[in-house]
């Protein structure tokens, strides 16, 4: 053979290498800079059809711009009562205080004036923001506090939606860099561990870091023009899941080399054989999950919108890079990639797996039958888990100023207290619904808007419609405020005429809740259908797939049972995000599927040659410590959510990483194969397995063993591994 096709071969990975390289280095910087194109503005993130987001449109008749409250509370001394000496002059100080900051650029609207508290211990003002302070919103605050602290005499706390949304900037603070270095590190160590060659971890990362560069760039450009929202929760996913799957995919197309490797001498070939007989898995497995989180386009909450698009991009970035840096690095390597370790067609781990293989053949109905059963016990608190949004002194994992005040603000004045909830409704019907208002049980006071803005002036009626603010007796974040929002919306419908609509936080909170409930009933149903047919086109079959949805269902319903358990006994969590066990679901039934893929694709394979029972054992066998591997590699990079300081990303780390871990190492290490192999050829059905086409392999394996259904655990079938 002439030199010049030889030559002509080394062509094609050099150039894909040199491709990815130019890609890192263009644009890997915009992993760092998601930053720049985020809004953690919640206000941006609101049901679409929610009676709350209509009244947000309203309000603007009434002001110009939406305002972000921010809520300063002076304490005085202890025991400085009402009448106490130097009440009066601090009260006087604190209006002075207020009114010098009416002038300032980061304030919109009016400033109201200083209010000394019943018991005479404390002393607040509302400062209305502009809600598009952005990075300007901390100095802004910064400027309020220095005006605050001329009081003397009194400690100054910052409350308010102003206050929450700075803490939670401050906790988004450095995500790109902390979380990519926490997730790299945590990757890079488990697969040096797994590997025990100095190359190939490199590789493995370097192919995700590049996923991660092209993701972050697109996603950037796209936000850049409006086209998708990113807030921090968002860019935080997105980093882990592109990391974790790249890795995954990685895992499986390397451990297939190597086998491949083993076997013949030709590098070229190995990575040809290696790349027929896995990008089929790897795609059909990218596809669940990209398709999973495009479904999110169905709900009606923008933040979930946002995620499925940016997530699928991640996924699409990241298969990209596995199906085409990484064949060409490992092609250029060879087996120098796998250096030190020693190269052969098994592994370390093979001998664990042989033994897992023996016992789902020695017994599989025993096996099935007792993690089925573990599983429900899990599921069975699945119910237990309150998904009713969480208050604010939960949302951040460590102490926020932000809480600290909004506690004193809730000792001193009534809960509602300048985070009023906003009715606006049409301007004949004020008295009444005024009326309707105050006799709501959970309402501390109403007050219409005024031309004036002073208490007690002429109403300010706008295209016929009136505002009034409802001061609530709870905390506006609190389950109280919630029902008495309910029961508001009862009483002020009910008027006559009126055409009333409640908004405000607490209604936000509350719409948001419900929203979330109606996304899950549309979006749970709509992902298993798009699992389904995926599972159906790669194994050609209608029962296995619909035997791998159970299992990966179940096991995330035994997820959030233990999760509940977890929540409240150990981090002392009331309840969660309303949108955590949807993210949840998502996240564990598309990356469970993944592991069965991965798993099952290789069964079918060997079943094709060597019969079901045989094929369940090998592939059982042959991918056991990859998928092992790669559910690691997974758990550990979505725990490193756990380092932002946000209840909602420690919540998701937790059931994802939890969850992977049990379905990697229960669901599809034993439920899965002791079904498939106490089934037999029937759980192909109707495909060439499900009508006996291997039964003459399923002889052959049962002659091998001297008796069907007992190997034992040095059968030379199962030993061979291939």
């Amino acid at each position: 053979m002439s030199t010049t096709p030889r030559r002509a071969r080394w062509l094609v990975p050099v150039l894909l290498v040199a491709v990815w390289l130019g890609v890192g280095g263009v644009l890997g910087p915009f992993a760092g800079r998601l930053g720049e194109v985020a809004t953690n503005d919640q206000a941006a993130f609101l049901p679409r059809s929610a009676e709350s987001t209509e009244v947000v449109a309203a309000q603007r008749a009434f002001r110009q711009n939406e305002t972000l409250p921010a809520i300063v509370v002076w304490t005085a001394g202890i025991g400085a009562g009402a009448g106490g000496t130097g009440i009066e002059d601090r009260l006087d100080a604190a209006g002075r205080a207020l009114a010098s900051l009416a002038d300032d650029r980061g304030v919109s609207g009016d400033v109201s004036p200083a209010l000394l508290s019943e018991d005479g211990e404390a002393v607040e003002g509302v400062v209305p923001l502009r809600p598009d302070l952005g990075d300007e919103l901390a100095p802004t605050l910064d400027r309020i506090r220095a005006a605050a602290e001329r009081v003397p005499g009194t400690t100054v706390r910052l409350a308010g939606p102003a206050a929450t949304q700075a803490d939670l900037s401050d906790a988004f603070a450095g995500i790109d860099g902390l979380l990519l270095a926490v997730a790299l590190a945590t990757v890079l160590v488990i697969l040096l561990l797994v590997y025990r060659s100095v190359l190939l971890p490199l590789v493995i990362i370097l192919g995700a870091v590049f996923a991660l560069g092209l993701a972050c760039a697109v996603v950037y450009a796209l936000a850049d023009h409006d086209v998708v929202r990113v807030d921090g929760q968002v860019q935080g996913i997105l980093s882990i899941l592109v990391i974790g799957a790249a890795t995954d995919y990685a895992l499986l197309l390397t451990a297939r080399y190597r086998e491949e490797l083993a076997a013949r001498t030709d590098r070229f070939a190995a990575i040809a054989a290696a790349l027929r007989k896995s990008w089929g898995a790897v795609v059909a497995s990218a596809a669940t999950v990209a398709l999973g989180l495009l479904a999110l386009l169905l709900s009606d909450l923008t933040n979930n919108r946002a995620l499925g698009p940016v997530g699928a991009i991640g996924i699409g970035c990241a298969v990209l890079s596995t199906l085409t840096f990484l064949p060409a690095v490992l092609v250029l390597l060879g087996k120098a990639a796998y250096w030190p370790a020693r190269m052969t067609a098994g592994g370390a781990g093979h001998g664990v797996w042989r033994r897992v293989a023996a016992l789902v053949d020695r017994a599989p109905r025993r096996v099935w039958a007792v993690t089925l059963a573990v599983l429900l016990a899990g599921a069975a608190f699945a119910p237990t888990l309150a998904s009713k949004g969480v208050p604010l002194d939960e949302t951040f994992v460590n102490d926020a100023p932000s809480v600290a005040a909004q506690e004193t603000l809730g000792r001193h004045f009534p809960g509602g207290s300048g985070n009023p909830t906003v009715v606006v409704a049409n301007a004949d019907r004020l008295t009444q619904v005024l009326g309707a208002a105050r006799d709501t049980e959970g309402v501390a006071s109403a007050a219409g808007a005024t031309a004036s803005g002073r208490p007690g002036g002429e109403p300010l009626v706008v295209d016929g419609r009136v505002r009034v603010d409802v001061t609530l007796d709870s905390a506006a974040d609190g389950d109280a405020a919630l029902r008495t929002v309910a029961r508001l919306r009862t009483s002020l419908h009910a008027v006559p005429g009126a055409d009333a609509l409640v908004g405000g936080y607490t209604a936000q909170r509350y719409d948001t809740l419900r929203t979330a409930e109606r996304d899950r009933t549309l979006i749970v149903p709509v992902v298993l259908a798009i699992i389904f047919l995926i599972l159906t086109a790669l194994l050609r079959s209608l029962l296995m797939p619909a035997l791998l949805v159970a299992t990966v269902a179940l096991n995330f319903l035994a997820t959030l049972g233990v999760s509940s358990l977890v929540f409240r006994h150990v981090f002392g969590f009331s309840g969660t995000d309303p949108s955590v066990p949807l993210y949840g679901f998502v996240f564990l039934v598309a990356l469970g599927v993944d592991y069965n893929i991965f798993l099952m694709s290789r069964v079918r394979e060997e079943s094709l040659r060597h019969g079901v029972r045989e094929g369940v054992l090998r592939g059982l066998v042959t991918t056991g410590g990859v998928i092992t591997s790669a559910g690691v590699v997974l758990a550990a990079t979505f725990a490193a959510l756990g380092v932002i300081p946000l209840a909602f990303l420690a919540q998701i780390a937790f059931i994802v990483a939890f969850g992977v871990l049990l379905d990697t190492l229960v669901v599809r290490s034993l439920l899965v194969p002791a079904l498939v192999r106490d089934i037999g050829a029937p759980a192909w059905w109707p495909g060439r397995l499900g009508r006996g086409g291997d039964k003459a392999g399923d002889e052959a394996g049962d002659k091998a063993s001297g008796k069907a259904g007992d190997v034992a655990a040095d059968e030379p079938s199962v030993r061979t591994g291939t």
